[in-house]
């Protein structure tokens, strides 16, 4: 079977082969820190073996819990925000179909998402949404206190037990969350709610072959034996033993740090397949808060192409050049289509007729990369054989690989996000929560 494969080439008219293979020792230095647990952010590196640790009977148990909820509920609510919902979301919304929200479901529940905003008419459209359906909630928090999370699991917690009764609640809500203590366990323990461990060496952006990803992708129908299959063989890929040259995580790193060092400070994630807009969705946060630290960092961004060619595509062609390109292309798509002739050919398209329309996309994407280069911007290049669970788990874990390299190569601990308490702070001063009054006090005088 094939793996995903990483292709640096178009950047080497910006910088050097020579250059990047120079990272070859500090990239290895920098997988032995993270494989000896000696670098920054050693008590968060939990998912470095998880695919490969991950057992059978687990993924069992998980099925099992899914299928309850499969048989029990028209309509899961999954509450949480960032890393507790981003990389399932990316999965479930890659392997649908796109139209699966205007079809009548008969063996699989609709999956929303809610606890990642705090906007009152979302949160009131889907309490509506939600009213006389048969629906049960996923509620993923370490805590249980984070506010945009437990916010919504409030209210989703009294609809549930209005509507549906207490008893068929306590089937239909499962807590993934802290092994011992927090307002979500004390919850789930008192309402008897089936729990999962959100492991404590684990961060939520690294946390989707965890049960926090695992149950939600297995409720929606999805197969996460592959998905861990997968990832368990990009684990293998990327070893610490592979050599560099062999080592497409590795190369990310080196390559991405090379152009940041000569300008490149943004970096444009790029898909021509629109059901991988939330796999960009999971990568930006994956490296954004992963390494937007100390003043440092490249900047995280993402296209839908061929969509985002008639806007952001004047940018990225003639913008600054402060910009490169990590493109993800679909080698073999899921379906068929060709297009069709017509006699009047008044759109001047018959000289298409017959192609397959993945044809066409893949021209589109080969003369866009050849204008973006020729235009200044490096262009990094990302193969999957097809989009399925088992290249989705190697894709992920091969960011998930790289981006800690990525990280210990630029000097940061890849795996906090102290920035991300700043937000708060402020809003539960504003908000005049107990404990927090000098501040309330302080940010007033600023008002």
């Amino acid at each position: 079977m094939k793996n995903i494969s990483l292709n640096i080439e178009k950047t080497l008219g910006f910088i050097s082969k020579d250059a990047v293979y120079a990272y070859e020792a500090q990239a290895k230095a920098c997988s032995e820190a993270l494989h000896n647990g000696t670098g920054k952010g050693n008590d968060f590196l939990g998912w470095l073996n998880l695919p490969s640790s991950t057992s059978k009977e687990f993924i069992a148990d998980i099925k099992a819990t899914a299928q309850i909820l499969r048989d029990n509920c028209e309509v899961v609510v999954m509450a949480g925000i960032g890393g507790s919902y981003l990389g399932s979301r990316a999965v479930i919304e890659a392997l649908s179909d796109s139209f699966e929200l205007l079809k009548e479901k008969k063996d699989s529940p609709v999956i929303i998402y809610a606890g990642h905003n705090i906007s009152e008419d979302y949160l009131s459209e889907l309490t509506d949404y939600l009213k006389g359906k048969k629906f049960g909630v996923i509620n993923i928090s370490k805590s249980g206190t984070t506010t945009e999370t437990a916010l919504a699991f409030r209210l989703l917690k009294k609809q549930c037990e209005d509507q549906r009764g207490k008893e068929t609640a306590q089937k239909c809500i499962v807590a993934i969350t802290d092994a011992k203590k927090g307002a979500a366990k004390v919850t789930a323990d008192k309402e008897g709610y089936k729990t999962y461990v959100i492991p404590d060496n684990v961060g939520g952006r690294f946390s989707v072959l965890t049960p926090v990803g695992l149950l939600p992708i297995a409720v929606a129908g999805f197969d996460i034996e592959q998905l861990i299959a997968g990832a368990a063989k990009m684990e293998e890929v990327c070893g610490l033993n592979v050599p560099f040259s062999e080592n497409p995580a590795a190369i990310y790193a080196a390559t991405r740090n090379e152009l940041y060092k000569n300008g490149k400070k943004i970096e444009i994630l790029v898909n021509y397949h629109p059901k991988l807009h939330y796999v960009m969705e999971w990568w930006k946060q994956l490296y954004g808060e992963s390494e937007g630290k100390e003043n440092k960092g490249i900047f995280p961004a993402a296209v839908d192409f061929s969509t985002d060619l008639h806007s952001m595509g004047q940018w990225i062609q003639e913008g600054e050049r402060s910009i490169f390109e990590t493109v993800i292309s679909i080698e073999t798509p899921n379906k068929n289509l060709t297009v069709p002739s017509d006699e009047a050919n008044l759109d001047g398209l018959n000289f298409l007729a017959g192609k397959r329309v993945d044809e066409v996309n893949k021209m589109a994407e080969l003369g866009t990369q050849i204008a973006h280069v020729d235009g200044g911007v490096p262009n990094l290049h990302i193969s999957m054989p097809q989009l399925n669970e088992y290249y989705i788990g190697q894709l992920f874990f091969f960011f998930e690989k790289a981006c800690g390299i990525s990280g210990y190569i630029l000097g940061v601990n890849p795996f906090n996000q102290p920035g991300v308490e700043a937000y708060k702070k402020n809003m539960f001063a504003l908000l005049n929560k107990p404990g927090y009054e000098e501040e309330s006090k302080a940010i007033q005088a600023r008002l």
